[in-house]
């Protein structure tokens, strides 16, 4: 390097310190004459092309007196590269100056780098060229899809999904209206580590070699996710910086509209290429160095709701707020349509705009952490199984009357859940609707008529559903209970008496049984949840199941287990409720979470059980075992495997659960259930349910933007069945707000 620099630009005395870089070898060159910095490529037309308009661009800026850009210094023979043995050498200006990554960002430097970005793109309005408009490079936000080749390198499976969460956003907002945006020449890369400041001023900017042509709007994106690393309150800043850019450069509404999600892909374009690139250069700081606090960002980007942000990007150009509809009117339009009957959750009803993961997003720009909702088994909109049913909706959807390879491949990976006899499915569209198919094939099957029930227990809203659900018919509105139904008590262990949970279940055993003996060849089936979710979240008593099966079975009947909202290992200790007793039904009920919102419930049962159903009356469901619904089924379990949910939910779960128990709350009279699914039953000071407490409590936590429900024939037991990519900060969160409630009580 110092015959290149002595024979061809005159230097001598040379010192050079490597430079880190991406398709440049670079070294800092003290000399004689100074300092500079000289870098090296390899030699390609297209390079030389590339070059060669990065400076006619560093010209241009030259109008821009008080920033100084990186322009080629000519060699001894008048040239601006030197080109010798396939390779480019380029001499440049050393900027001196302070990254604006080692020093505090205060308010004048923050106004002066959006004045400055502004600046740089006003002045390049209408400079075009078409090397860089036929340029394409994975960080320029209009190629983001280049990028999703790297997800798989992202080592952690949370991490990734997290990434493709944001594609699939990115797909929904920005492409879209891609060619309504406006297009110039950018420098693309305005990274805390491209840009010089002194006195908190901005005085230089280097490396173009990410320049492009591409959406005008992707330049300040850039500047303003490494502007917002490291910051508390990322908005903030966002918000100083925008204003600064729009007193030079005005902005467009449609732009500030989808910025968020454009912040948001290069956050995840850098992921995805620090995650490649450390398998070839695992060593490398430079490659590395934003990693970090790019990942920070983008899980806080992920706790901001969407309209939340575009407000603040239109305040900081004074653009009115997002159009948002009034509760009050919203109210009244529900009121007209919809039937009273379907209940409205907390006192002040949420109007709901979007969702992820744990996390939901309400109109008003909240967002809200879910703790309540365990319909969606592996988190609002997960992007693999919203990738699923999209990807399968486009191709085929259709009925069992026909052979397609979801409908094979979602049977075979369902039923290698269960032990081997367990073998054959059938596929509906909701978990009522598997409850009521259940009924009728235990009937069929046993010629039996008589249903034995736990009390508190529900299966569902059909008509079978409600004659066997005691927390409907027993209830307000319901007509009582059926012919043919037995009603059982729920062994539950907490208020029972018993000093031991082998003696309640000993005992509520020997009741059932009695009530077996009194109809002897007479019941069809024994139907109960694992944890009965509606009777306050409570786990049956470990020894009853396994006392009561063998007694229903010597009568003649089947034994059910509704695994609706316990399966799929939300439990943690176990993947299927019915496993933490030691028992095996005979048949099971599958419904809201093997879908993860999408409408599918499956039956699982025996060959033997299933045979004695195929009488001649065909079963038939139009839209049960879809290809759309078993690919987003697969999907399901592919996720719960390959992100480990199940030993998630047992470690949240269980670290959740000890801090209930830690609580210091005299009005906690029981924490109970497994995993991340649990009940915290609240008493008053005589022992009492404490109904009119447990309703302060879920709709204080609204209030502080915390999902809870209750349940139980007092509705005074917390309900926390969060979906399981619900962490441990998560936890800890809810800890903390329950235990301030508490403590204001």
């Amino acid at each position: 390097m110092n015959s290149i620099l002595n024979t061809y630009y005159g230097l001598t005395d040379c010192t050079l310190t490597p430079l880190e870089g991406y398709d440049s070898i670079n070294f800092k060159v003290s000399s004689n004459k100074g300092l500079f910095v000289l870098k090296k490529y390899s030699y390609t037309e297209e390079t030389l092309a590339v070059l060669t308009s990065e400076d006619k661009v560093a010209s241009t800026l030259d109008a821009i007196a008080h920033i100084k850009f990186p322009k080629s210094i000519f060699n001894l023979d008048g040239k601006a590269f030197t080109i010798t043995d396939d390779f480019i050498y380029r001499l440049l200006p050393f900027i001196e100056g302070d990254f604006i990554a080692n020093i505090p960002k205060n308010e004048q430097l923050l106004v002066s780098f959006g004045t400055t970005l502004g600046t740089i793109d006003n002045t390049l309005q209408g400079h075009y060229d078409a090397v860089f408009a036929a340029k394409e490079t994975a960080w320029d936000l209009k190629y983001f899809k280049k990028s999703q080749q790297y997800i798989f390198d992202i080592t952690d499976k949370k991490d990734q999904n997290l990434v493709r969460y944001f594609f699939l956003q990115f797909d929904e907002h920005v492409y879209p209206i891609q060619h309504t945006l406006r297009k110039s020449i950018i420098h693309n890369d305005a990274n805390d580590w491209n840009v010089l400041t002194k006195d908190s001023i901005v005085t230089g900017f280097i490396d173009f070699g990410d320049m492009c042509y591409t959406w005008l709007i992707n330049e300040l994106a850039i500047g303003l996710t490494y502007m917002m690393m490291n910051d508390e309150n990322p908005l903030k800043t966002a918000e100083l910086i925008i204003k600064s850019y729009h007193s030079i450069l005005p902005l467009e509404e449609k732009e500030l509209d989808i910025l968020y999600y454009l912040i948001a892909a290069r956050l995840c374009t850098s992921v995805c290429n620090s995650a490649h690139t450390k398998k070839q250069k695992p060593d490398s700081e430079y490659i590395t160095i934003s990693e970090k606090p790019a990942w920070n960002l983008l899980k806080k980007w992920l706790r901001i709701n969407p309209i939340k942000a575009k407000d603040c990007f239109r305040k900081a150009c004074g653009f009115p707020d997002t159009q948002k509809q009034a509760l009050e009117k919203q109210l009244q339009r529900r009121t007209k349509n919809i039937s009273s009957a379907l209940s409205l959750s907390y006192t002040t009803p949420i109007q709901m705009s979007r969702s992820a993961f744990q996390f939901m997003y309400d109109t008003e720009g909240n967002t809200i952490l879910d703790a309540y909702n365990n319909i969606m088994q592996v988190g609002h909109c997960h992007p693999r199984v919203v990738a699923a049913g999209q990807r399968t909706m486009a191709r085929l959807n259709t009925n069992t009357r026909y052979i397609y390879e979801e409908l094979l491949s979602y049977s075979d990976k369902l039923l290698a859940k269960f032990p081997p006899h367990l073998n054959k499915v059938f596929f509906v569209n909701s978990g009522s609707a598997a409850s009521d198919l259940a009924i009728r094939i235990a009937k069929t099957h046993t010629k039996k008529d008589n249903i034995m029930v736990l009390e508190h227990g529900y299966h569902g809203n059909t008509q079978y559903g409600i004659d066997i659900s005691h927390y409907k018919y027993n209830h307000k509105g319901g007509t009582g209970k059926a012919a043919g139904i037995l009603q059982t008590p729920m062994p539950k262990v907490y208020g029972s008496g018993f000093e031991s949970e082998s003696k309640a279940a000993s005992h509520y055993a020997t009741v059932t049984q009695k009530q077996i003996s009194e109809q002897e060849g007479n019941i069809a089936a024994f139907i109960a949840e694992p944890i009965v979710g509606c009777g306050g979240q409570v786990p049956l008593a470990k020894g009853y199941l396994k006392e009561v099966y063998p007694s229903i079975r010597a009568q003649g009947g089947v034994c059910i287990s509704d695994e609706v909202q316990v399966g799929f290992g939300r439990l943690g200790s176990s993947f299927w409720g019915y496993e933490m007793y030691d028992v095996v039904p005979d048949m099971v009920i599958l419904g809201k979470p093997m879908g993860n919102g999408h409408p599918i419930g499956a039956v699982v049962t025996t060959t033997e059980i299933a045979n004695s159903f195929d009488n001649g009356m065909e079963f038939f469901s139009s839209f049960g075992g879809n290809p759309v619904s078993c690919a987003i089924g697969e999907a399901v379990l592919d996720v719960i495997e390959d992100d480990n949910l199940q030993a998630h939910a047992l470690e949240v779960g269980s670290y959740l659960k000890a801090g209930l128990e830690k609580l210091e709350c005299p009005e906690i009279g029981d924490v109970r259930g497994s995993g991340l699914f649990l009940g915290v039953e609240l008493i008053t000071s005589d022992g009492k349910p404490n109904t009119k407490l447990a309703q302060t409590l879920k709709n204080n936590l609204r209030k502080k933007n915390i999902l809870i429900s209750t349940d139980g024939p007092y509705d005074n037991v917390l309900k926390i069945k969060p979906p399981l990519y619900f962490s441990v900060e998560n936890a800890l969160e809810l800890l903390d707000n329950i235990k301030i409630i508490f403590e204001k009580q």
